[in-house]
């Protein structure tokens, strides 16, 4: 693979912008291409993910998301880092045990012997040793374990977005939904591969230190359960209660930053133009503050809870101190059992400091769990319908009947609308901005559902078809078209699979793309950044005109595809349409008549409703509003001054 050359982009760039204007630079660089190769050299095969999409979730998919269902699908895994949990917490236990017998056989008392002594040190080794061993088995299990789930979940979060309707994202901000696929579930592969082993470890080591207490001394170690425990378990739930609104506060308040982050880097230019950067910096101000405020308020429970713990600990081995040395004094107590007591008294209020900030963990990621439940958990507007069938290969007539719409059900957009557009045939959509045109056009492809009457494709209710079938079938061409980061020829592919050279060739002669392609550093495979922002508005328009073409769509819906070109763009973009919809139903929202004197038939919008129907000379002679929306476009010198007007069919 050649690193240095094919992924870079130097020289003259679309429409001849100068030398020095082009692509950013794109691949590795040369001095670092050896190294890479390298890297790549050691990167293990990676299968292919054996799940596909379905539009309707598969039975796991609609379970609801909690951490055990997460972890159940790995049960091997879970039961090993669970001994392993286990022998590692016993094996750290055994410590105080052994110093006591070196004290009591080895040190004190009528039967000193060094030999204990050294005996007691060997085994002391020799379990170090096996801990830490089993430490980094588990640290490898639970690792592991950690990224298997996460990338479980983000496939499955991945996939319900894909499903989600359009009216989700426009109500959605995608800085929110950007912190549950990054922040959220970071903070749940945290919780998997330290936390819960953590938590589990440190609760485990209070279970066996409370037994071994009682097997040392019943006395002292009631002391410590009745005196002790209490003030701790009062204490944590009342952290349990506080933290866990904090947490949930955090989470909310993150996803607003990150939402506020996105829009002011997509929109920057808008912003510049504007000189909106001082305006914006407090607005963020803001947003930061009242994260900052939430952490604010969870340091503060912290800050409460943590020194509290340590000073109910300190105060019990205050008083312990005093009685066990009193009960060593009357002989009622080895020096040596003392020593132990305290030694694992120390580790038993050591773990609770721990437990202190893997409970914070904890309740991030329970947080986490809950945000991510809620998403999954939020249905498509727009559903496949069960018994849904693949739409059969058609002709392309649409038919809406009686169709009303709104976005918010109490206030329609579009009011008993009912149209019907012929196999073969162009008809415009003209009229006022907010009239209902786009909408239309998206209840054609199914993008909403209409609230009231039906929306048909060849006779067929789009509502008993799979999605899948009938998208593939109806091709969309934007406004504003996306490309996304890659090549100009994964573009051009991106709307069907299996599309040859071939195809893209016939694709870029017939748009009328290979002007631009010879201009290209490196043709097809030139990379476009993303969103396409190093490629004028004509030629993003012309790619998605090629990758629509490419689709081989029965039915071609066009947005306003040249309301924001300039005159020679445009010229080129209809040449390519002329072309693109040749034997196909087509559908134009136009906000210029020049394209729309192109269709077949024009359909005036306004009000949610549809004033008048008929070809463009048709409505002339009406003289009805489109031909007042004629005479006042010819009145403003048409399209362009030095161009006659388009004759109307």
């Amino acid at each position: 693979m050649a690193w240095g050359g094919g992924w870079g982009g130097g020289g003259a760039m679309f429409g001849g912008r100068g030398p020095q204007a082009g692509l950013p630079f794109g691949g590795i660089p040369s001095e670092l291409a050896e190294e890479a190769e390298r890297l790549l050299a050691t990167e293990p095969e990676h299968p292919a993910s054996a799940r596909t999409f379905h539009q309707r979730p598969l039975e796991d998919e609609r379970e609801r998301l909690t951490l055990p269902k997460m972890l159940g699908r790995y049960p091997r895994m879970v039961v090993e880092g669970s001994l392993l949990v286990i022998v590692t917490s016993l094996l750290l236990q055994a410590g105080p045990l052994l110093t006591s017998l070196a004290v009591d056989r080895g040190m004190v008392g009528t039967h000193r012997s060094l030999a204990v002594v050294l005996w007691c040190s060997v085994a002391y080794l020799v379990i170090a040793v096996l801990s830490a061993l089993g430490q980094r088995r588990q640290t490898k299990v639970t690792g592991a374990l950690a990224a298997r789930v996460m990338h479980d979940l983000r496939i499955r979060v991945f996939t319900h977005l894909q499903r989600l309707s359009l009216d989700f994202f426009t109500e959605e901000k995608a800085g929110v939904l950007m912190s549950r696929m990054t922040s959220d579930i970071e903070n749940l592969q945290q919780l998997v591969q330290d936390g819960i082993s953590s938590f589990a470890l440190q609760g485990l080591t209070m279970l066996v230190i409370t037994a071994v207490l009682f097997a040392l001394n019943v006395t002292l170690a009631l002391w410590t359960i009745l005196l002790v425990v209490p003030l701790l378990v009062v204490f944590s739930i009342w952290f349990h209660r506080a933290s866990e609104s904090g947490y949930l506060m955090s989470r909310d308040r993150i996803a607003n930053v990150l939402a506020d982050l996105s829009e002011s880097l997509y929109g920057i230019r808008v912003v510049t133009a504007h000189n909106r950067q001082r305006r914006n910096i407090v607005n963020h101000r803001h947003v930061v503050g009242a994260y900052r405020d939430a952490n604010f308020y969870t340091g503060r429970v912290n800050a409460v809870y943590g020194p509290a713990t340590i000073m109910i600990g300190i105060l019990g081995q205050a008083m312990l101190l005093g009685i066990g040395g009193d009960m060593v004094l009357r002989h009622r107590l080895s020096l040596g059992a003392l020593f132990a007591f305290f030694l694992y008294l120390n580790r038993f209020f050591a773990p609770i400091q721990l437990l202190v900030q893997q409970y914070n963990s904890l309740q991030q990621g329970r947080s986490s769990v809950i945000r991510l439940r809620e998403l999954l958990e939020t249905p498509p507007t727009v559903d496949e319908a069960p018994d849904a069938i693949d739409l059969p290969t058609i002709e392309g007539r649409i038919t809406f009947e009686d169709v009303s719409f709104g976005y918010d059900p109490a206030r329609p957009v579009l009011h008993h609308v009912t149209l019907e557009i012929a196999p073969g045939e162009s008809v415009a959509f003209v009229g006022p901005t907010g009239a209902g045109k786009s909408t239309l056009a998206k209840l054609a492809n199914r993008f909403y559902d209409p609230t009231e009457g039906r929306v048909l494709v060849d006779g067929i209710d789009v509502r008993t078809v799979t999605l899948r079938s009938l998208r593939s079938q109806l091709g969309v061409v934007p406004q504003e078209p996306f490309l996304f980061a890659g090549t100009v020829r994964t573009n051009l592919r991106f709307g069907r699979t299996g599309i040859t050279d071939d195809e893209i060739a016939e694709a870029v002669e017939v748009v009328g793309l290979s002007e631009l392609v010879d201009r290209l550093p490196q043709g097809l495979d030139t990379v476009v950044h993303e969103r396409g922002q190093t490629l004028s508005s004509g030629e993003r328009q012309l790619l998605a005109l090629a990758r629509a073409f490419l689709a081989r769509p029965r039915v071609l819906i066009l947005d306003e595809a040249t309301s924001s070109l300039d005159l020679r763009s445009e010229t080129v973009i209809e040449r390519a349409l002329d072309r693109l919809l040749e034997g196909r139903s087509a559908i134009l929202i136009a906000h210029r008549l020049t394209t729309a004197q192109r269709a077949d038939r024009i359909v005036v919008v306004d009000e949610g409703g549809v004033l008048e129907v008929g070809t463009p000379r048709e409505l002339l002679e009406r003289g009805g509003a489109y031909a007042a929306m004629h005479d006042a476009w010819l009145a403003s010198g048409g399209r362009d001054s030095t161009r006659a007007p388009v004759t109307p069919k």
